[in-house]
């Protein structure tokens, strides 16, 4: 895969590859004892309870747990698609969880990226306009956006697929073309919901090996799954239970090129 593209304008310039991840980097993610209720008294649930979390620039985290232990909020509130019912969150040095409403919205616009399992494609749109529409939102022109979605479905494997509409699409194409508009702004976070919980063996190969890559470029990334073969692409898996993390661990080297035998497909 190319390099990351900015644009300059309007023209497309390669960015400089950042350095991979190393243990005790400055964090990007800072959560201090936040926490997500609903409901009160015995209906109460805590679906996040006094959660910590760091996650350090170029960082891949893996977070696992089963059903309903938290995981997906966890991601919500991450990436202020939620605000917490208590605790502080930090992205780099801005804290979150207090902004207004609209200063959410810019944040997300401009430095989250988001993947989901249902990819969440406007059925509408094509998938270059899927992934133009971001960069429009936040303030791009049309030929600025098209040239960076042109770009990055190139990126990923989708140029001649550019005009298709998400109906005429594979699975794992539609989760490409969704991850190519999670990066249509340059995030400095990229949050991953179960991104192939919905695919084949071929296609979850095929969105590992493009995360293992984004990754190698110093992307930061975190990632909910139920699958050990993806959290094994991760630098650190942390696991869920009830609201909480009750296991930490770091995974040295991660894949290391070893996709194909963690999905299956070795040989």
């Amino acid at each position: 895969m190319n390099a990351p593209m900015n644009q300059s304008d309007g023209e497309l310039e390669r960015a400089p590859v950042r350095e991979p991840y190393r243990a005790g980097e400055e964090p990007l993610v800072r959560a201090r004892r936040l926490s997500k209720r609903y409901g009160k008294g015995d209906g109460l649930v805590r679906a996040v309870d006094e959660v910590d979390l760091e996650v350090a620039a170029g960082e891949a985290v893996a977070v696992m747990g089963p059903s309903g232990c938290g995981k997906s909020t966890l991601l919500h509130l991450l990436g202020g698609l939620d605000r917490p019912s208590d605790g502080e969150l930090w992205l780099g040095d801005r804290r979150i969880d207090q902004l207004s409403e609209r200063k959410l919205a810019e944040m997300r616009r401009h430095d989250v990226g988001f993947v989901f399992q249902a990819f969440h494609l406007m059925d509408e749109l094509t998938a270059q306009e899927n992934v133009e529409l971001p960069a429009l939102l936040a303030g791009r022109s049309p030929r600025q956006a098209r040239r960076r979605a042109r770009a990055l479905l190139e990126e990923v494997g989708l140029a001649d697929r550019a005009r298709h509409l998400p109906c005429a699409l594979s699975g794992g194409q539609r989760q490409r073309v969704a991850i190519a508009r999670a990066l249509a702004n340059e995030p400095r976070l990229v949050l991953a919901d179960e991104p192939t919980g919905n695919l084949d063996s071929t296609a979850t190969l095929e969105v590992l090996r493009l995360f293992e890559r984004l990754h190698a470029r110093g992307l930061t990334l975190v990632i909910v799954t139920h699958d050990e073969r993806i959290a094994a692409t991760a630098d650190r898996l942390v696991s869920m239970r009830d609201g909480a993390f009750v296991d930490e661990m770091p995974l040295v080297g991660g894949t290391r090129g070893r996709l194909a035998d963690l999905v299956g497909l070795g040989g």
